[in-house]
C-alpha cells in the first residue's frame, strides 16, 4: 500500500514513540526524524531503523520540503511558535504536540472530521485527551453541571523536560480546552508528578457539581464515549464511577500505555502520540483516496 510521508520534529520521548508508531502504520512512512540534539537517543534508535534523521530541527523540512507532507512538532509550547509559520508556509498538514494553543484544537473522539479540514491542529495536553471527551459526556446529560475540575496524576519518570517546561501551560490550556468543548462555566485543572517507585499509572480524577445527577444516563453517555477513545488508545479504560456524594460526582480514568518506545506507566505521553497518529492516519487515508480518485 502507498504511504504518506511524515516529519517529526522534536527527538525526545515524545518524538521517539510518535517514531515507533509510524513503523507500525499501514499507511504512514517516516520522511525526517529531526532535532537538536546528535547524541539524543531518539536519534540513535531512527538511525538504528533507517530513518533519515538530522540535528538541524525545522531546518531540515525548510531544506527538503518534499521530505513529508504531515508533521509532527513535538518540541515545546515556545518552539512551535516559531516553527508554526514556517510549516504553513510550507503548506504542511500539521499536528502539535504542545500546549502552544496556535492550531485549532483538536480531540479525536469528539471532534476529528473538523480538523481534517485545517492546516495546523493542537493535540492540547495529555489531561486534555483523556479528559475532554468524558467531561463533553457528562455536559450532554447534564448541561446544568456548574463546575468541573480535573487532577491528572502521572508518574514524575514520564514526565521529561518537555513537559515540565510546559506545566503553567498545562493547566491553562487544559483548563481553556474543558470549557471550550464542553461548555461547562468554570473549569480547573491540576497536574501532580508523583516520584512514587516503583512509577504509578497515569490517573485523571473528575469532579463534576451537578445538584441532581442521573447516574445510569451518566454511566452509559460515559461508557459510549470511553469506547471510541480505545480504538484509538487501547490502555485507557474508567476505573471509577460515576458516583455522587453531596451533589458532586467523581469519575476516574487510566491510561496504560502501549510500551512501543515508552515505558507501559507513561500512558500520560502515549495517550498524546496515539491521538497525534490517529489524526495523521486519517488524513493520510483522505490524501491517498484523493490520489486515487485522481487516477481514475
Amino acid at each position: 500500500m502507498n504511504r504518506i510521508k511524515v516529519g517529526i520534529v522534536g527527538t525526545g520521548n515524545i518524538g521517539t514513540d510518535l517514531l515507533f508508531k509510524v513503523q507500525r502504520s499501514e499507511v504512514l512512512e517516516c520522511g525526517i526524524f529531526a532535532g537538536r540534539n546528535p547524541d539524543s537517543e531518539g536519534i540513535r534508535k531512527a538511525q538504528e531503523l533507517g530513518v533519515s534523521t538530522s540535528v538541524d530541527s525545522i531546518k531540515a523540512i525548510q531544506d527538503n520540503p518534499k521530505c513529508c507532507d504531515i508533521v509532527f512538532d513535538a518540541t515545546s509550547a515556545s518552539v512551535h511558535q516559531q516553527n508554526a509559520p514556517i510549516l504553513k508556509k510550507l503548506n504542511k498538514y500539521v499536528i502539535d504536540l504542545t500546549p502552544s494553543k496556535i492550531g485549532k484544537m483538536c480531540v479525536p473522539a469528539i471532534n476529528m472530521r473538523e480538523c481534517l479540514k485545517v492546516s495546523n491542529i493542537n493535540l492540547i495536553t495529555c489531561g486534555g485527551q483523556a479528559t475532554i471527551p468524558i467531561i463533553a459526556a457528562i455536559m450532554k446529560v447534564h448541561p446544568d453541571t456548574e463546575y468541573i475540575e480535573l487532577v491528572s496524576s502521572i508518574s514524575s519518570k514520564s514526565a521529561g523536560l518537555g513537559t515540565r517546561m510546559n506545566i503553567d501551560e498545562f493547566t491553562q490550556t487544559t483548563r481553556d480546552a474543558i470549557e471550550k468543548f464542553t461548555g461547562v462555566k468554570k473549569a480547573k485543572a491540576i497536574i501532580v508528578l508523583n516520584p512514587a517507585e516503583p512509577p504509578v499509572l497515569m490517573h485523571n480524577t473528575i469532579y463534576a457539581k451537578i445538584k441532581k445527577p442521573q447516574l445510569s444516563k451518566l454511566k452509559k453517555a460515559i461508557n459510549a464515549m470511553a469506547g471510541l477513545i480505545q480504538k484509538y488508545v487501547p490502555g485507557y479504560k474508567i476505573t471509577l464511577g460515576p458516583v455522587a456524594e453531596n451533589g458532586r460526582v467523581t469519575t476516574m480514568v487510566e491510561v496504560i500505555g502501549r510500551g512501543d518506545y515508552l515505558p507501559r506507566y507513561s500512558g500520560n505521553l502515549d495517550i498524546i502520540t496515539c491521538a497525534a497518529v490517529n489524526m495523521a492516519e486519517a488524513y493520510a487515508r483522505e490524501k491517498l483516496l484523493g490520489k486515487m480518485g485522481k487516477r481514475l
